[in-house]
């Protein structure tokens, strides 16, 4: 054990006296009743602290009373390494990982792992949802290194930042779950290298340095713009990999963002290939009946572990929630399914329950794990079943796919194996009694920071799922989110990452401005309010100001107030989440539609010229742009509806509006008087267009030029048969 960076001893906190007064200022601005999360403590009082505790990130508070000295990521811990000679130990994860818990209970808190940790390498904790741009250089070299990536991830860097050694997750010891070499023996192995060694260490650092710049510069190009060959394409590579029997794509593991329902809907629109509507249909039938769908409280799990869709890894993710409500909501526009509006709803219905502050914004995840166990809060017994339901037990343990044996570790997860909607609705009152009967469980831990980007995401789903059901509680949810996230996330105009405990994390990325846009759009769209749309036209100016590559066209992720790191990265594909390159460029797309100013148009132009190469040879790699390519390559309508002064929106229209699948048009709308100019000023498209003899009318239009006006909605369903896809 060297002097210099000690275990903390139980009680005290030997650190220097800048960092100790900063703890001690945490420590004393914890709630009253705090219980560190700690898997190996004595009582009530925790062994060690660290420096993680003055951190806002619920993940890294989580390791804040490992035995390992953690450093948050900064300027000090690589000072440090350069002081002591020694690498630094990056681990980087997010609260609701299951694997990050399992490593951290078998390594971070075992003494021994800590003791070899801080005498060897300066140790350093990161959480991935706040810091995405550190986690994605890293990740590249880990799937650089290994061909695959995942977390926690684990990466071994000198004191200029850059990597030498990393994987993701390894057991404690030699054999442990089958591993020929643990974290222990890597550990002395790294450190010993690192100090016999040091010229090797550093050419491989060097290389893999290199490898990461390469593989983030980003697509450029200044060739043709992509035509509807790309479309074409995508949806020919997603029949090919579609399964026919479960939905998704083959195999397993299954996650709902594998198979981009939304271009599958548009391809329909577009084309009429039945194929498209019965791939996106299908999938969506089969998450909806499964397990990976909370059949008791709504919403989502993060991703399917089987084929099936039946048993999930149970984490839940804002983003998931909010993208899979968008898909709902367009799928039911397109069948007029109940059951799918049903899904659209309970989602929605289970966010404003479990995930939204009492400020109106909206939390990030909740845990996999509660009681020690994966899954324990999500599963039943047939006998509780049986305890709790009584007489309605069989019917619904028939229809739900209960066993005695169980699909999980001898529980049931819930699933419907035959879909029936009125049998659903029949058992609507167990399904509550269940609930209810849950809540009274150990909760999952709930990762309760408010991300800009997936609040942007929430905000959209909120947003077009009230509309499109005409539920205007939840128009007003993305409402009062939106201003949070305008009031709160916001340091001197600019916006920020995170928010928690009234604290910033610091300078939000491309996916925070861009997703950010996105909902206020479509907020504007929900309630023709003119501050939402004159708020997105602000963030998307300071978006090209911040993040925009002038020369090469498309966005980097990070701005210039943002830490140079050994690369920078530009968006080139989409994940879980779209890429915020894949965002605004819609984004661009739309407010040219809503402005006329052809700035906008031209912003998208150099973007999807810069991804042109990626979207011809690899269209599945940015399948969330190909939404936008969709919309460039259409006719998208202007629909302005005018109606008298103080009179009510024009609730047939809307209604129209609300039920048809059009989903490449902008939509803006104002009574007369004060209210249409304060709307003319931020929307150009809707200068001019005044109520026909004092009725309500809507304006179809194309570039500019409009069909005549509708004042009834049969007028108005004729003038939208006539928008076709290009």
């Amino acid at each position: 054990m060297t002097e210099d960076v000690p275990v903390p001893p139980p009680g005290g906190i030997p650190f220097p006296p800048e960092v100790s007064a900063r703890i001690s200022a945490a420590l004393a601005a914890l709630p009253e009743g705090y219980q560190p999360r700690t898997r190996h403590r004595d009582g009530q009082v925790p062994h060690f602290t660290n420096r993680l505790i003055a951190e806002t990130s619920p993940y890294l508070r989580q390791h804040a009373h490992n035995p390992v000295n953690w450093h948050p990521w900064g300027d000090e811990a690589f000072a440090e390494a350069r002081r002591t000679g020694r690498p630094v130990f990056l681990s980087v994860g997010y609260a609701t990982c299951h694997w990050c818990h399992v490593m951290e209970e078998e390594s971070f808190e075992d003494p021994e792992i800590a003791r070899q940790l801080n005498e060897d390498f300066i140790p350093v904790k990161v959480d991935r949802e706040e810091r995405p741009d550190v986690d994605a250089v890293y990740m590249t070299a880990v799937q650089a290194l290994n061909g695959h990536g995942g977390w926690p991830m684990s990466v071994w860097l000198d004191a200029d930042r850059r990597p030498f050694f990393g994987g993701t997750y390894f057991p404690a010891r030699d054999g442990d779950r089958g591993a020929p070499k643990g974290f222990s023996t890597l550990l002395r192995d790294l450190a010993a290298i690192h100090r016999r060694d040091p010229a090797r260490v550093a050419r491989a650092a060097e290389s893999i340095t290199e490898a990461i710049r390469a593989a983030m510069s980003g697509p450029t190009g200044t060739g043709p713009l992509p035509g509807t060959e790309v479309l074409r394409a995508a949806q020919a590579f997603y029949a090919r990999i579609h399964d026919p029997q479960h939905g998704g794509v083959r195999g397993a593991p299954k996650f709902p963002s594998s198979m981009p329902v939304r271009l599958l809907l548009r391809h329909h629109r577009r084309t009429g290939d039945a194929s498209s509507l019965e791939m996106a249909v299908h999938t969506l039938e089969r998450m909806a009946a499964g397990g990976i769908h909370d059949q008791v409280g709504g919403g989502f799990h993060r991703y399917a572990v089987d084929e099936f869709w039946l048993v999930p890894h149970f984490e839940k993710m804002l983003y998931d929630n909010a993208l899979l409500t968008l898909a709902y909501a367009e799928a039911w526009q397109v069948t007029g399914r109940a059951d799918f509006a049903r899904v659209v709803r309970t989602t929605l219905d289970y966010v404003l329950r479990e995930m939204t502050s009492p400020e109106g914004a909206f939390w990030s995840a909740t845990d996999a794990d509660s009681e020690g166990e994966e899954g324990r809060f999500f599963v039943w017994s047939e006998g509780e079943i049986r305890q709790i339901l009584k007489d309605q037990a069989p019917r619904f343990i028939a229809f739900h796919g209960v066993t005695q044996r169980g699909n999980f570790e001898g529980q049931n997860v819930l699933s419907v194996p035959r879909p029936d909607e009125r049998e659903w609705e029949a058992l609507s009152g167990a399904r509550e009694i269940l609930r209810l009967e849950r809540e009274d469980r150990p909760h999952p831990l709930l990762d309760d920071k408010i991300l800009a980007a997936w609040n942007g995401l929430m905000i959209s789903a909120m947003a077009v799922g009230g509309r499109v059901l005409s539920e205007p509680r939840f128009v007003e949810a993305a409402a009062h989110a939106a201003a949070f996230a305008l009031d709160r996330l916001r340091v001197n105009g600019r916006l920020q990452r995170s928010y928690r405990d009234g604290r910033t994390s610091g300078p939000g990325f491309l996916e925070d401005q861009a997703f950010l846009v996105q909902g206020l759009l479509d907020l504007f769209e929900s309630t023709f309010e003119p501050r939402w749309l004159g708020a997105a036209l602000e963030l998307a100016g300071q978006c090209e100001e911040l993040f925009a590559d002038r020369e090469g066209g498309g966005w980097f992720r990070t701005g210039p107030d943002h830490e140079r790191l050994v690369a920078r990265e530009k968006p080139g594909h989409d994940g879980a989440e779209p890429s915020g390159a894949s965002v605004a460029l819609l984004d661009a797309l739309r407010l040219h539609s809503f402005t006329g100013d052809d700035r906008w148009r031209e912003v998208a132009d150099r973007a999807l010229r810069a991804h042109a190469s990626v979207l011809e040879q690899q269209p599945a790699a940015l399948h969330e742009m190909l939404l936008a390519l969709d919309f460039l390559t259409d006719a998208p309508p202007e629909i302005v509806l005018a109606w008298p002064e103080g009179g009510p929106p024009p609730a047939g229209m809307l209604d129209l509006l609300r039920r048809t699948f059009l989903p490449n048009r902008v939509l803006a709308g104002a009574a007369g008087g004060g209210a249409a100019e304060a709307l003319g000023r931020v929307a150009p498209v809707a200068r001019g267009k005044v109520a026909v003899d004092g009725l309500p009318t809507a304006y179809v239009c194309e570039r500019g030029a409009c069909q005549l006006p509708a004042t009834d909605e049969g007028s108005l369903a004729a003038r939208i048969a006539t928008v076709k896809p290009l």
